[in-house]
């Protein structure tokens, strides 16, 4: 006996749909590959972006929100964070041809990434929206800590093993403060080969209408093409 809901089936196959789209997909797509009727399938598609599950851009595609899984008060921050920043991640990515990352902190100082737009290039970088992102040592962490509460950022540090992830690693406190200082003063944040052995970050704040930095934006590049193309990645970063 088939004891399912077809609404309640019809959503989490939206869902797992969306969860395996790599880029934004139109109405037309989520018709064409589930078989749902059109008007269904826009009933299901907008349920999912009022409740902060997923969103749609300006293009009128739909992208599954990374962090749903989180309770309804963050993932509708969050949805709005990246309704107004996908469009701008998608451009960067075209016009650098590198991988951006949009990012937040958590109230333990950890780096969250929310989405990512990846190279299009045969060599590229690419992250696991879920996997680790030590704060000390990636662009995007040190951004958001130097933006952060000086109290907590040196609770942050002084709470974390600093391993060194490759020979590059700056571990020492001090030294990383000093970095949160140049950070502050320049607008971005350079980790050259520090988490990754030949990956290069390139992070730059997101800023919300009082003017507190509310996220992050990282260029993940390929050191060899950083190491040729640094002053014009970061003169266009900045």
């Amino acid at each position: 006996m088939n004891t399912e809901v077809k609404s309640a089936a019809r959503i989490l196959d939206l869902l797992e749909y969306l969860s395996g789209c790599s880029e934004p997909v139109k109405l037309k797509e989520i018709v064409s590959v589930l078989g749902f009727p059109k008007s269904s399938a826009h009933a299901l598609a907008q349920t999912l972006v009022s409740r902060g599950y997923a969103i749609q851009d300006t293009a009128e595609r739909y992208v599954l929100v990374h962090a749903s899984r989180h309770r309804s008060a963050t993932r509708a921050h969050e949805a709005r964070l990246l309704s107004a920043a996908h469009p701008v991640m998608e451009q960067l990515r075209d016009v650098s041809g590198e991988t951006v990352v949009l990012a937040v902190r958590n109230t333990r100082g950890e780096s969250k990434r929310l989405a990512k737009c990846v190279s299009r290039q045969a060599i590229r970088f690419d992250v696991d929206l879920d996997g680790n992102s030590e704060s000390y040592c990636t662009a995007t962490g040190r951004l958001l800590l130097a933006h952060w509460d000086a109290a907590l950022a040196d609770a942050y540090l002084a709470r974390v093993p600093l391993v060194a992830r490759t020979p590059r690693t700056v571990t020492d406190p001090d030294a990383i403060r000093a970095l949160f200082v140049s950070i502050r003063e320049t607008g971005v944040s350079i980790c050259d080969e520090e988490h990754i052995s030949g990956s290069t970050g390139l992070a730059v704040p997101i800023r919300g209408r009082d003017g507190s930095v509310v996220a992050a934006l990282n260029l993940g590049v390929v050191t060899t093409r950083y190491r040729t193309n640094s002053a014009v990645l970061i003169e266009a970063w900045s």
